[in-house]
């Protein structure tokens, strides 16, 4: 059943408005600190109320897990798509400082292993190219491990997320246990992630089946996804699951529809880095003294807890 438009137009204006901040803080991607840039981010802290608890810098340097690192390493540089809304990145009151389930974990396997981390935003499509080039020592957003990815990079793995679909109240969509279920639909998605590969893959299974192939819409910021969708530009979006959760619990008009497919999420490194090994101690580390279990619980995540770290493990099939 349809809303009416007058309430379809309410849920709207409340969610314009949550859209604009979060549009506004994404383009600070560049780390500017202009006086615009940080009153956007102090706007956007209060409007999605981004816990800040320090669940970090109570962390000790393991040294059973440093000595795994390669000869003379003191400090990385960690490459960090900002997203705009958690548990994603986003930028703290001050417009500069990044923040983030990401962020936490990364920063976390830091201090475990001794070393200085330097936080570079960048677009997310840009940062598993660049790994190669040697431009950045890592990545941490979210990036799914898939086979696919497997031949060029190397991850550790931290935590298990995956993709998910939502739309908007009014819709007549239920669970989507298929891609043929979209036939016909725009679907809205981010740019460079495993949900356009998905997507893009299986664009066959409308033809195959005599019906109207779906619409694969890419953008490259979570603000101009949700936007599309409740204007109607786009029938349904395809995200990271615990992303999708939060944003509906955080907006009027739209609703989560149900997880799709499990993925194990790791940050990702240059093939044959030899900071894999460290990395995965780190975070078995932190798995075993609890600090683990209290950044999945500062960002609601708990259900995206993994048992223990692997390097580059196969995809997970459903």
């Amino acid at each position: 059943m349809r809303t009416s438009s007058r309430t379809r137009n309410r849920h709207f204006a409340s969610f314009a408005l949550l859209t604009s901040v979060t549009l506004l803080v994404t383009a600070c991607g560049s780390g500017t600190d202009d006086a615009a840039g940080g009153s956007t981010a102090q706007a956007a802290a209060r409007a999605d109320k981004i816990p800040t608890q320090d669940v970090v810098s109570p962390i000790r340097k393991d040294a059973s897990a440093a000595k795994l690192l390669p000869p003379g390493t003191r400090s990385l540089n960690v490459a960090i798509s900002v997203s705009g809304s958690p548990p994603g990145t986003s930028y703290l009151a001050d417009g500069k400082t990044l923040t983030g389930q990401d962020v936490d974990f990364a920063d976390a396997v830091a201090k475990t292993l001794g070393i200085e981390l330097k936080h570079e935003s960048a677009s997310f499509e840009a940062i598993l190219p660049a790994l190669d080039s040697g431009k950045y020592d890592f990545g941490a957003s979210n990036f799914g491990v898939t086979d696919e990815r497997r031949r060029t990079i190397d991850f550790v793995t931290y935590v298990n997320d995956g993709q998910g679909f939502a739309t908007r109240t009014d819709s007549k969509l239920s669970k989507i246990t298929e891609l043929r279920q979209l036939c016909g639909l725009n679907v809205a998605t981010a740019a460079g992630t495993t949900f356009e590969a998905t997507l893009e893959a299986n664009k066959k299974v409308c033809s195959e089946a005599g019906e109207k192939a779906y619409k694969v819409q890419t953008y490259s910021e979570q603000g101009a996804i949700w936007s599309s969708l409740q204007q109607g530009r786009s029938d349904v979006v395809m995200s990271t699951i615990n992303g999708l959760r939060y944003a509906v619990a955080h907006q009027q008009g739209v609703k989560f529809l149900n997880e799709f497919h499990r993925l194990d999420v790791g940050f990702a490194f240059k093939k044959g880095s030899a900071l894999t090994p460290a990395f995965r101690a780190a975070v078995n580390k932190l798995i075993a003294d609890g600090t683990y279990g209290k950044i999945l619980a500062k960002w609601g995540t708990k259900g995206s807890a993994i048992s223990t770290s692997r390097i580059s493990p196969p995809e997970l099939k459903d």
